[in-house]
């Protein structure tokens, strides 16, 4: 890849996170992003200037039921319906380019491919219903500014933009029953995104970054807005050798409740931390890949939702 000052910052940079940011959203049905920011190990932001696109799968499997900080058993709370699982698996496509000046853009898509069960209590049974589809989901178009800080060893800039509605509202499955909202592949809403980011390198060998970023949906469509997202994150990169570079975070993410009379308010919303340790091995000048293992350190959700043990996150990165 581009060749960057500092062996560590080449293995640290920032970008998708304006856009796929780590939207890790735990709603009752259990649809999810991985919340790593994954583009500190892409070199996606581009310190230099330059394009750089950045494929990214992740696979999130949400089969433990949660109330509170508490697991519980499928069912053990009676609700409408008693959600089981549901099988997420994310590809991430996303562009970014920055310029000389310290302005940058990124666009992002997600393709989703998603399995969903649950069992619904109908006339003193439980009915068993099923939802599996691939479909894209919102695309996400982010600015950004950033400047050197000091000594020129630290960079700090802004993020703006915005996610627009391109993903379906109303998939259904085989029986023609649609999947809850907060299952779906697109919220059917227009949101802001704002956030900053700095980044320092310490040594010839390692460095950080720090990252906020707030989503706030700014309408509502079919009565139906996601609850607001703040993303907080804290990470570190040290070169373990020629192409192979260790990375470590902690990434926070609070959610407050879905809104609308198609929401489950009582069911979403949600305060995790997580801890995510990875690697990237550079494959040559303008190549690298990358993979992390979030791990969650705590989680604590209102109502019942659908929580992951682990996520994993893997990616290609070629710089032009």
């Amino acid at each position: 890849m581009h060749q960057i000052p500092g062996a560590a910052a080449r293995a640290l940079a920032l970008a998708a996170a304006t856009l796929l940011a780590a939207s890790a959203a735990h709603a009752s049905c259990g649809s999810a992003f991985c919340s790593v920011n994954t583009d500190w190990a892409s070199d996606a932001l581009g310190l230099a200037e330059g394009g750089v696109l950045d494929l990214r799968y992740e696979y999130i499997n949400q089969d433990r039921p949660r109330t509170g900080t508490r697991r519980i058993a499928v069912g053990e709370i009676p609700h409408h319906h008693d959600e089981v699982s549901t099988a997420n698996r994310n590809l991430l496509v996303n562009y970014s380019r920055g310029f000389a000046s310290g302005w940058g853009y990124s666009v992002g898509l997600p393709i989703v491919d998603r399995k969903h069960f649950h069992l619904h209590h109908h006339d003193g049974g439980l009915v068993p219903e099923r939802w599996d589809f691939r479909e894209i989901g919102d695309l996400r178009l982010t600015g950004r500014y950033q400047q050197p800080v000091g000594t020129g060893t630290s960079n700090a800039g802004v993020i703006f933009g915005v996610k627009l509605p391109t993903g379906r509202t109303h998939v259904d499955n085989a029986a023609g029953d649609v999947a809850e909202r907060s299952l779906q592949p697109g919220t059917g809403t227009t949101d802001a995104i704002a956030g900053a980011f700095f980044h320092q390198q310490l040594s010839d060998t390692g460095s950080w970054f720090a990252q906020a970023q707030l989503q706030q949906a700014l309408n509502k469509h079919d009565g139906f807005a996601p609850g607001a997202q703040l993303t907080l994150d804290l990470g570190y990169a040290r070169r373990l050798g020629e192409k192979f570079a260790g990375l470590l975070q902690l990434n926070a993410v609070v959610k407050r409740r879905d809104r609308g009379a198609e929401a489950e308010p009582e069911d979403s919303g949600s305060r995790s931390l997580f801890l995510s340790p990875g690697l990237s091995y550079d494959l040559g000048e303008r190549m690298r890949v990358y993979a992390f293992y979030q791990l969650p350190l705590r989680q604590s959700v209102n109502g019942v939702q659908l929580t992951a043990r682990r996520a994993i996150a893997v990616g290609l990165a070629t710089r032009f």
